[in-house]
């Protein structure tokens, strides 16, 4: 389907906790209510049923509410203690402002915040939310149809997979293999969440700037097509020169506009990028080629990261360093299964970037295949690994078990569709917002859908 007679609105699932607190600024109704609500609210599930207590007014619902404010660009509400950068490095609580309605829902014992509003005034804070406001113009457009493309095409799979009554899965297990991926299919109650799972969404919080208005404004209603379907574009940060392909992150699936391309004008010749022989990604990953996204400038990168993406100084190249100890134990948690002590990393299979989409773990104990790549980047880290785009260095030995592993990696992100570094590079350089989109979705062709 692609055609919308007008500009849709979508639901985005911003908290699930058995407390919420918002605060109501304006005239806000709701069905089967005569009086309108504003104010401060606290929200729990008591006795099966949802209680909202207010300043005013004490409201009792079975499952569900929604807030409907009179003026919807005029009026807002706050939530507190809405958490982002979910199990990142930089995970912190902030209270945050939206727009349009409210919805509260009963999920298994807790209480669901949503978002209901426009998918024009979605986009304005999401590119705001994911980079800084300070990026070049085309960049904040090129963005704005990459987000646009990528949420529609969600929510046209959400309703084939519920239509079709298609047993989707994301798990294939065996004893010797765990294959895992992650994707928004996770969502049932909402068409997105607001945090990196998704896309960033922190409402009017971060709708600051006027490049993302004007970016938003100008691109309206265009979307990336493949095959005359809305395609289900990509981005991460950095994909480390070369791009990665869909079907190796997500499901096994191939879509010719998210396939890998290089993220350059041309190929660098002195490398080969069969990364089944692991001399070839060591090589790669080790050294520094040219590409869009292989900068240090500071200008470009304080466009493209906000403070606490900052936090993190290195993404085209970087080096993690563990003790056997630290790793062993890493491991154990973060898979919840006992290898022993690790005796070895191995690589089972790379994609077209050189990210590893299987990894073998050997312990003392167990040995294991694990996969995708989020899930290999959640196993090796306290919250998430660079990216999976590493080869792996072992020193010292007791009894054939190594003292010390170095990770040294390429890449931040799954590296799937636009690079957005290497795009704020390329608009920083002339490049414009279709020559941009094209470049990363090199099939694709743009459309104006409503």
């Amino acid at each position: 389907m692609l055609g919308y007679e007008n500009e849709p609105n979508i639901s985005v699932g911003i908290l699930t906790e058995s407390k919420i607190k918002f605060e109501l600024y304006g005239e806000y109704s709701s069905y089967g209510f005569k009086h309108f609500f504003s104010g401060r609210f606290e929200a729990e599930i008591i006795n099966d049923r949802i209680v909202c207590k207010g300043d005013k007014d004490t409201i009792e619902i079975t499952d569900e509410i929604i807030f409907e404010p009179q003026e919807p660009d005029n009026e807002s509400f706050l939530i507190r203690d809405v958490v982002i950068g979910v199990k990142f490095h930089w995970e912190r609580k902030e209270k945050q402002r939206f727009t349009h309605s409210l919805k509260l829902i009963k999920d298994n014992g807790k209480i669901t915040a949503i978002n209901i509003v426009p998918i024009e005034k979605y986009l304005m804070s999401v590119i705001s939310s994911e980079m800084s406001a300070k990026c070049s113009l085309q960049m904040l457009k090129a963005t704005a149809v990459v987000s646009r493309s990528w949420l529609l095409a969600q929510i046209e799979k959400s309703k084939s997979i519920k239509s079709n009554k298609s047993d989707y899965s994301t798990i294939y297990q065996t004893e010797d293999e765990l294959i895992k991926w992650y994707d928004r299919e996770d969502h049932k109650l909402f068409d997105v969440c607001a945090d990196d799972h998704c896309q960033r969404y922190q409402g009017v919080t971060k709708m600051t700037s006027e490049a993302a208005r004007k970016a938003v404004e100008q691109t309206a209603g265009i979307v990336l097509i493949e095959n005359n379907k809305i395609l289900d574009a990509r981005f991460s940060k950095s994909c480390g020169g070369i791009s990665e392909a869909f079907e190796n992150v997500w499901e096994p699936v191939k879509h010719p506009s998210l396939s890998s391309i290089y993220d350059y004008k041309y190929i660098a010749d002195d490398f080969n990028d069969d990364f089944s022989k692991e001399i070839n990604a060591e090589k790669w990953i080790k050294a520094s080629p040219p590409a869009f996204c292989n900068t240090r400038d500071p200008k470009i990168l304080n466009q493209i990261l906000l403070d606490y993406d900052q936090e993190t100084k290195d993404f085209y190249r970087w080096k993690v360093e563990y003790t056997q100890t630290q790793l062993s134990d890493l491991v154990k948690r973060k898979s919840g299964i006992d290898f022993g002590l690790i005796k070895d990393l191995v690589p089972v299979e790379r994609g077209f970037s050189s990210r590893l989409i299987k990894l073998n773990i050997v312990g003392t104990k167990k040995t294991l295949t694990i996969g995708k790549e989020l899930e290999i980047r959640r196993t090796l880290s306290e919250t998430h690994l660079y990216s999976s785009g590493f080869i792996v260095e072992k020193t010292g030995d007791v009894e054939g078990v190594p003292e010390k592993f170095i990770l040294h990696g390429a890449g931040w992100g799954h590296g799937v569709g636009l690079c957005q570094i290497g795009a704020a590079v390329m608009a920083e350089q002339g490049y414009q917002f279709d020559e941009i989109a094209i470049h990363y979705f090199k099939d694709a062709v743009l459309k104006k859908i409503y």
